[in-house]
């Protein structure tokens, strides 16, 4: 066979393949038996091989995984991957509803979808064809899992059209895979999964892909991250031309007219949950129209137009052993409850926080009592009662000491706080939590600084305070244990590495309190460089959008104390950057016409991408939004504007094409 034939017969296989697992695991309707599917498959790849120049990244051949990779590269996501906010009733749900019709004066739809329990993911499509995928990680920077996305069958390698888009999606494991998974697990002697989610999440962060292939996972997409030329106006027409596309979508949600019918919808689905072949943990509810989630917008964690119902914890009884202290980065005293092992929600449980004293009073917990306990969220054990009934008289009642587990300095509880803090700004505790805090992966993320080594460090009196870490010496690190040569040198590496990071990273790695990462960029990009935030009083701040008085003040009592003022010196001496990175609004030209503008980019332009549009208009001051609403202040239409130009125009929005785009930029 010549390269002429084989590429023909490569393509008839590929086309045959595709619609063989589209069938199977899409339509779940399969066409051909899985010997007559393997066997095409088998000749694929052994063509493939023959005329490597004839493999492509969407051939069907490359979900059997490849060779394994060193490393996941770090992903920069365009949008943010951004959290929901939570409701745990009914009433809450109402509480949503009401926050939401506050911030809209039209009437409001919803769309209830299954929350997946998985792993949160981003694909990425160029012209139709699937070119990365990555994890959400910190929700701005994830990793690169394209090589394990791969392997997927539900995940098309090309869409039906095209488009040129970003969908993101819960990557999950099957009952019946998890099941399977764990008991070759157990007959291998190895230990087994907690639940599916765990096994999901570490099947796609194995660096060898064929392992992630033989864990049949599977995939929900549920939104679009970033669309070139988006032509919808509400999410459920989003999933609908997602579904069109070939993306998986879930079938079980609903569009709803108001909250009854949402809560009428969460309400079976309590019941309904464990006839599902896949893990929920809740329900996510979405304002259906895309101008109005445009118009609620966003708080620093989490859409303003979306929350998540979380389903009732499961609960669990198990006895209270002891309660212990830990001093966290900002002083505050937590007791945490020591518990009998149990198994609640897929993990054994043995610590549940108590949050503070007066916790520990309301609820009259005491040690050896029989406990109640539950994962809030179905994350985080906590104990939500006593069974009195089951006292014997032997149990001790727990009283908060007056000094410092860590340091024996006095504690104090600040007016308007529940919690007992120590003020001491030497306690070995706080600047340990400190540390942990600063190399982060949010903050400064210098990899290989966990709280293990952190804690040998301090230990090892090589480290005090934040600055200490950027004096580590290569020949003390070498006498530490289980630090190797490569250890030490990749340590050191990161270590430099981070000095380049922008100034947001620094300001919220600092752990000013209240200051949020949202709000350390929000501060970052307004004053650039730390010199000026050093200098800025409350009025100052509390000018910037997004920052209140308490934070103001929190910052502005920060920045004045002689130690902090100490240390920002001498990490600039050590050659740390002080100064934003990003686009700056000093650098934009006061004459931009997109300058404070909200500007909607639609339709396909000859001489920009929609990406390269995007940057354009955002370094000279505009903010890009995705649908047009009464807010927006222009629109910029390519080719094929569609239903955007339209509802533009009805609005009596300002409409260029890319020619007046083009004037305006060389003016």
């Amino acid at each position: 066979m010549n390269a002429t034939e084989a590429q023909q017969r490569i393509e008839a296989l590929r086309q045959e393949l595709e619609q063989y697992s589209y069938q199977y695991h899409t339509l779940d309707d399969p066409s051909v038996s899985d010997y007559e599917y393997d066997k095409k498959m088998q000749e694929l790849i052994n063509l493939e091989e023959e005329f490597p120049e004839l493999q492509t990244p969407d051939s069907p051949s490359q979900r059997v995984g490849g060779k394994p990779l060193d490393a996941f590269v770090k992903v920069q996501h365009e949008i943010p991957m951004l959290s929901l906010g939570n409701a745990f009733n009914e009433e809450e749900l109402r509480d949503f509803d009401r926050r939401v019709k506050n911030g809209t004066d039209e009437e409001v739809s919803y769309v209830c979808e299954l929350k997946i329990d998985g792993l949160a993911v981003s694909l990425k499509y160029e012209d139709g064809v699937f070119v990365r995928g990555a994890t959400r990680g910190d929700g701005t920077t994830g990793e690169d899992i394209t090589k394990n996305l791969r392997t997927i069958r539900n995940i098309p390698l090309r869409l039906k059209e095209p488009v040129t888009l970003e969908v993101r999606g819960e990557a999950y494991m099957p009952k019946r895979s998890f099941v399977g998974l764990n008991e070759a697990k157990e007959a291998n002697g190895e230990e087994p999964f907690a639940n599916p989610r765990n096994a999901a999440a570490g099947s796609l962060r194995q660096l060898d892909p064929k392992i992630a292939a033989k864990r049949n996972l599977d995939i929900f997409l549920y939104g679009i991250g970033v669309w070139e030329d988006d032509p919808t106006d509400a999410h459920s027409e989003r999933l609908e031309r997602m579904k069109e596309l070939g993306l998986k979508t879930n079938p079980e949600w609903k569009k709803c007219n108001n909250i009854e019918e949402v809560i009428d919808y969460v309400n079976s689905w309590v019941e309904r949950r464990p006839d599902l072949d896949y893990e929920i943990d809740g329900i996510v509810i979405k304002v259906d129209r895309l101008d109005q989630q445009e118009t609620l917008g966003f708080t620093a964690k989490s859409p303003r137009w979306a929350t998540a119902y979380k389903f009732p914890a499961e609960e669990a009884v198990t006895t209270l052993t002891d309660i212990e202290l830990s001093v966290g980065r900002t002083g505050a005293v937590t007791p945490t409850a020591i518990l009998e092992p149990v198994k609640v929600a897929g993990t054994t449980v043995q610590r549940a926080s108590l949050h503070n004293e007066d916790l520990i009073r309301e609820k009259d917990i005491r040690i050896g009592d029989t406990v109640v306990i539950k994962k809030a969220g179905d994350i985080i054990p906590e104990v939500v009662r006593v069974l009195t009934d089951q006292r014997t008289g032997d149990e001790e009642p727990y009283y908060m000491p007056e000094t410092c587990p860590e340091c024996d300095s006095e504690l104090v509880r600040i007016e308007e706080e529940v919690a007992l803090r120590c003020i001491n700004p030497n306690c070995p505790a706080q600047l340990r939590e400190g540390l942990i805090h600063f190399v982060s992966r949010n903050a400064m993320d210098i990899e290989g600084l966990g709280e293990k080594v952190i804690a040998q460090l301090f230990q090892e009196n090589l480290i005090h305070n934040i600055a200490d870490l950027y004096k580590l010496d290569r020949e003390e690190l070498l006498k530490l244990d289980r630090m190797g040569e490569k250890s030490v040198e990749n340590l050191l590496h990161a270590i430099e590495a981070s000095k380049e990071n922008s100034l947001e990273r620094l300001l919220f790695g600092l752990g000013v309190r209240y200051v949020g990462s949202k709000a350390a960029s929000t501060l970052a990009q307004h004053f650039e460089h730390m010199e000026a935030l050093k200098e800025a009083d409350t009025d100052t701040l509390e000018a910037v959008p997004e920052i209140g008085s308490k934070m103001a003040d929190s910052i502005a009592s920060y920045f004045d104390k002689p130690q902090v003022i100490e240390l920002l010196d001498e990490l600039q001496s050590l050659g740390l950057n002080m100064e934003y990175l990003g686009a700056k609004k000093s650098d934009q030209p006061e004459n931009s016409p997109f300058k404070d503008k909200t500007i909607v980019l639609t339709g396909k332009m000859e001489h920009f991408s929609r990406s390269e549009a995007k940057k354009i208009v955002e370094g000279l001051g505009g903010k890009v939004t995705g649908s047009v609403s009464a807010k927006t202040d222009l629109l910029i239409a390519g080719e094929d504007a569609g239903s955007k130009y339209t509802k533009a125009a009805d609005l009596g929005v300002e409409i260029w094409d890319e020619e007046q785009f083009r004037e305006a930029l060389n003016d």
